[in-house]
Protein backbone atom coordinates (compact mmCIF):
# COMPACT_ATOMS: atom_id res chain seq x y z
CA UNK A 1 0.00 0.00 0.00
CA UNK A 2 1.18 3.71 -0.33
CA UNK A 3 1.31 5.94 2.30
CA UNK A 4 1.87 9.99 1.91
CA UNK A 5 3.78 10.69 4.88
CA UNK A 6 4.12 14.46 6.22
CA UNK A 7 5.38 15.75 9.24
CA UNK A 8 6.26 19.61 10.57
CA UNK A 9 8.77 19.40 13.76
CA UNK A 10 9.51 22.43 15.93
CA UNK A 11 12.98 23.22 15.25
CA UNK A 12 13.29 26.30 17.90
CA UNK A 13 14.70 24.22 20.30
CA UNK A 14 17.52 21.84 20.04
CA UNK A 15 15.75 18.97 20.91
CA UNK A 16 13.37 19.91 18.52
CA UNK A 17 15.89 19.54 15.68
CA UNK A 18 17.13 16.60 16.69
CA UNK A 19 13.58 15.12 16.63
CA UNK A 20 13.57 16.11 13.13
CA UNK A 21 16.88 14.87 12.09
CA UNK A 22 15.16 11.70 13.71
CA UNK A 23 12.26 11.56 11.67
CA UNK A 24 13.82 12.01 8.47
CA UNK A 25 16.10 9.14 9.24
CA UNK A 26 13.39 7.17 10.45
CA UNK A 27 11.41 7.98 7.07
CA UNK A 28 14.54 7.60 5.05
CA UNK A 29 14.73 3.71 5.75
CA UNK A 30 11.24 2.53 4.48
CA UNK A 31 10.15 5.11 2.26
CA UNK A 32 11.29 7.73 -0.74
CA UNK A 33 11.32 11.65 0.04
CA UNK A 34 9.59 13.75 -2.84
CA UNK A 35 9.70 16.76 -1.16
CA UNK A 36 11.55 18.25 2.42
CA UNK A 37 8.60 17.09 4.73
CA UNK A 38 6.91 14.61 2.63
CA UNK A 39 7.67 10.79 1.56
CA UNK A 40 6.18 8.05 0.00
CA UNK A 41 6.14 4.74 1.44
CA UNK A 42 5.19 1.85 -0.49
CA UNK A 43 5.06 -0.73 2.16
CA UNK A 44 2.88 -3.67 3.38
CA UNK A 45 0.10 -2.95 6.57
CA UNK A 46 2.80 -4.46 9.22
CA UNK A 47 5.28 -2.31 8.22
CA UNK A 48 3.38 0.69 7.78
CA UNK A 49 2.24 0.11 11.55
CA UNK A 50 5.67 -0.38 12.92
CA UNK A 51 7.14 3.04 11.08
CA UNK A 52 3.79 5.05 11.79
CA UNK A 53 4.81 3.49 15.95
CA UNK A 54 8.60 4.56 15.69
CA UNK A 55 6.97 8.38 14.36
CA UNK A 56 4.97 8.75 16.96
CA UNK A 57 6.99 7.89 19.82
CA UNK A 58 9.52 10.30 18.02
CA UNK A 59 7.22 13.29 17.81
CA UNK A 60 6.53 15.96 20.35
CA UNK A 61 2.44 16.30 20.10
CA UNK A 62 2.04 19.71 22.03
CA UNK A 63 4.43 21.00 19.10
CA UNK A 64 4.68 18.59 16.21
CA UNK A 65 2.34 16.77 13.42
CA UNK A 66 2.55 14.17 11.33
CA UNK A 67 -0.18 13.36 8.69
CA UNK A 68 -0.48 9.99 6.60
CA UNK A 69 -2.54 9.89 3.56
CA UNK A 70 -3.47 6.52 2.28
CA UNK A 71 -3.78 5.89 -0.94
CA UNK A 72 -3.63 2.08 -1.03
CA UNK A 73 -2.78 -0.19 -3.90
CA UNK A 74 -3.91 1.51 -7.03
CA UNK A 75 -2.02 4.90 -6.36
CA UNK A 76 -0.84 5.70 -9.63
CA UNK A 77 -4.17 6.78 -10.86
CA UNK A 78 -4.68 8.93 -7.91
CA UNK A 79 -0.90 10.94 -8.00
CA UNK A 80 -0.23 13.01 -10.58
CA UNK A 81 3.40 15.21 -10.91
CA UNK A 82 4.40 18.07 -12.84
CA UNK A 83 7.55 20.14 -12.86
CA UNK A 84 11.18 18.85 -11.92
CA UNK A 85 12.12 15.88 -9.92
CA UNK A 86 9.76 13.56 -11.61
CA UNK A 87 9.61 11.31 -9.61
CA UNK A 88 10.22 7.24 -9.37
CA UNK A 89 8.74 4.17 -9.68
CA UNK A 90 8.17 2.49 -6.14
CA UNK A 91 7.78 -1.07 -7.72
CA UNK A 92 10.47 -0.90 -9.94
CA UNK A 93 14.10 -1.74 -9.92
CA UNK A 94 16.02 0.16 -7.13
CA UNK A 95 19.65 -0.56 -8.29
CA UNK A 96 21.03 -2.36 -11.24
Amino acid sequence: MMVLISYDVETVTPSGKKRLRNIAKQLENYAQRVQNSVFEANVDYATFLKLKNQLLKTMDEESDSLRFYYLGNDWKKKVEHFGVKSGYDSEGLLMY
